[in-house]
């Protein structure tokens, strides 16, 4: 969600330099026939709304034109992620129906950006509204020098109908019930967020996805967490090793918890705040 939000951002960034009559709208969190959905941003000009999901992917993926399935490459093997056409289409379809429902018929151009640098996708189709990093700059330009009519009423009603309809407590924030025995216990990678890393020294590394931490990063991310999570629970070395699955020694966490928080109590009711 971290790195998504990064994405959002850096998307967000270029669309602020766009000169030219237009209205960017971003992160709206919309419901239409009893359905939510949400838009990372929205550019209306004159003659279209703009679409445009953001997706911070990173490392190399291959696109299965015959399944229409979006893989990401590893060194040892190949894990299929979410098509993010999926996801698009699912929000042009409620866009469109939603603006109707009001009366607004401007025509939408949906894309999926990849705004990470570090993403390469193999056998990436022509036909697919997709815009990968090399090409954001060259479509924004385009989209400028297409924005050069006049925006009118019209224009500003949808844009306050669109911001009146966010929804501010967002359904998707909404936990299931839980409980500390219910919790599997371990050292979850921060890349790729399995159970899979192993500390090698003074360092940690996911053997699913070849994430490396330092040590220090992996058990402090783990205590925010914990508390996240559980705050009644008091931080202790004990407990914090036993959440990290024993893959850390208690040495080394009663190490980093010094080091990084306060000290209260003494011995067996010592704790960290």
């Amino acid at each position: 969600m971290e790195k998504g939000y990064e994405g959002e951002c850096m998307f967000d960034a270029l669309t602020e330099k766009l000169e030219g009559d237009h209205l960017v709208l971003n992160d709206l969190l919309l419901k239409h026939n009893n359905t939510t959905f949400q838009i990372d941003s929205l550019i209306i000009t004159a003659g279209s709304a703009y679409l445009f999901e953001v997706k911070n992917f990173e490392g190399d993926y291959i696109y299965d034109a015959a399944s229409n399935q979006l893989h990401l490459k590893l060194p040892s093997k190949e894990y299929e992620v979410t098509n993010p056409l999926t996801q698009l289409s699912r929000c042009n379809s409620l866009l469109r129906q939603l603006l109707s429902s009001y009366g607004f018929h401007l025509p939408i151009l949906a894309s999926v950006v990849f705004i990470n640098p570090e993403f390469t996708l193999y056998q990436s189709p022509l036909d697919k509204p997709f815009i990968h990093p090399t090409q954001i700059n060259r479509y924004l330009k385009g989209l400028q020098s297409n924005s050069s009519s006049k925006l009118n009423i019209m224009h500003t009603s949808l844009a306050e109908k669109l911001t009146s309809l966010h929804l501010v407590d967002s359904p998707f924030r909404n936990l299931p019930e839980y409980g500390y025995d219910q919790v599997q216990k371990g050292l979850v990678c921060g890349g790729c967020s399995t159970l899979s890393v192993l500390v090698e020294g003074r360092s940690a590394r996911c053997v699913r996805c070849s994430r490396v931490e330092t040590v220090e990063e992996v058990v402090l991310r783990h205590v925010r967490e914990f508390r996240m999570l559980f705050p009644e629970r008091k931080i202790t070395t004990s407990g914090i090793w036993k959440w990290c699955g024993v893959g850390v020694s208690a040495k080394t966490i009663n190490r980093i918890l010094d080091k990084h928080f306060a000290v209260k109590g003494s011995r067996r009711w010592r704790y960290y705040e």
